[in-house]
């Protein structure tokens, strides 16, 4: 049926009043004054005003870049046979894993016609709890990138997938059949499915190793804990239990092993509501100011080379309470807030949480010893359930 609704926008509108008729046939209700500007007079001394003539200019200098310009002509081309799952103008969402082997976060991915539009954290998640960062966001503009490399490459010159799979297969083939030596280079990998693919491929050719290595490495973490706990793993953290909260020189809200999932965690250890009374506290030691360090309630700024001496004094510190035997090393400029951090660390045992970024396995060593003194494991560090980043090694 037909709809024979009217709308008017103003009285005048509804009834019919003629200036408004006329006003509506003008595209300018100002006339534009050319011949004061257009005669044999200077600009400078002519009586049009300098608001009417920019006016003018600008008009004019658009009206003739849009003639000049031509605009490609874009077809529209329906579907013949529509995909049952899409709906032309609706957005579909997807549950998906965003993964660069730095950051790590359950996600949904909105896509319009098949293609992703828009990227929003799945708040279903146990891990990431429906939190993202910048980086995930813009992993987005990588799929329309038309400078990314879209085939493979043999001496910097492009050749065919068919023609490097054979290459590829012949040539592991021949090493495998001398008894040689086969490597795979890989950086952090955390898809089981990519994985046993590896595995798959280390059966078939005997002495074949996967090698793997992260630019930004945590490898420290993990050959301290292989040290002390027998595996080579990187605990998971939850910065949500700690009621105290330090850092040397580990940005966890951008950076650090897992910052989509940390940062998550803190904001909930931060903010008070009628749940949780008391806020956490968060002592940040560091060279350079990070978004973490931004964050603390008390920051120092201290040189590279004191972070080290820093985790060994706040580490015979938490011995002299706990009764254990400390370790020689040099003071500290900053030794007072370090003997404050450790009084707020004791009188919380067990809801702490010491972290560091030095990839430095004495260090890390010291930064086991601390939380092992707090009673930490167990609350804010799950050994039992680690996380599967930065899974290189430097070695």
């Amino acid at each position: 049926m037909a709809n024979n609704k009217k709308y008017w926008q103003s009285i005048e509108d509804l009834n019919n009043d003629p200036s408004l008729i006329k006003r509506s046939q003008n595209e300018f209700a100002e006339e534009i004054p050319l011949d004061a500007f257009l005669a044999d007079q200077k600009v400078g001394t002519a009586q049009t005003p300098r608001r009417d003539f920019l006016k003018f200019l600008g008009f004019s200098v658009s009206a003739a870049a849009l003639a000049a310009c031509e605009a490609p002509v874009r077809k529209t081309v329906p579907y013949l046979v529509k995909p049952e799952e899409m709906t032309i103008g609706i957005a579909n969402w997807y549950a998906s894993t965003f993964d660069d082997g730095y950051d790590f976060c359950s996600v949904l991915v909105k896509t319009r016609e098949g293609r992703p539009i828009k990227i929003e954290g799945n708040n279903k998640s146990s891990f990431s709890a429906g939190a993202t960062n910048a980086r995930t966001q813009a992993s987005l503009l990588s799929l329309y990138d038309t400078a990314r490399q879209n085939g493979p490459l043999k001496n910097t010159s492009p050749v065919s997938w068919k023609d490097a799979d054979a290459e590829i297969k012949n040539k592991l083939s021949s090493v495998a059949a001398a008894g040689g030596n086969i490597r795979i280079l890989t950086s952090t990998v955390t898809s089981p499915a990519l994985n046993a693919l590896l595995d798959a491929f280390a059966a078939k050719y005997p002495g074949s190793k996967v090698v793997r290595y992260d630019a930004i490495s945590a490898s420290s973490i993990r050959e301290a804990y292989l040290k002390h706990a027998g595996k080579s793993v990187i605990p998971d953290m939850d910065f949500s239990k700690a009621s105290v909260i330090v850092s040397f020189g580990a940005d966890f809200l951008a950076n650090w092993i897992s910052p989509v999932s940390f940062s998550k965690q803190y904001g909930k250890g931060r903010k008070v509501s009628k749940a949780n009374h008391d806020m956490s506290r968060h002592y940040q030691f560091e060279s350079l100011l990070s978004l973490t360090g931004s964050n603390a309630d008390i920051r120092v700024s201290c040189k590279p080379s004191q972070i080290g001496a820093g985790v060994l004094a706040l580490y015979n510190a938490i011995a002299s309470k706990a009764g254990q035997p400390a370790l020689s090393g040099k003071s500290v400029a900053f030794d007072k807030t370090i003997a404050k951090a450790a009084d707020d660390l004791w009188k919380n045992k067990g809801k702490g949480l010491v972290v560091c970024g030095v990839n430095d396995i004495a260090t890390q060593e010291l930064i086991i010893g601390i939380n092992s003194m707090l009673g930490n494991y167990g609350s804010t560090l799950d050994l039992d359930n680690p996380l599967n980043l930065r899974q290189g090694s430097d070695k």
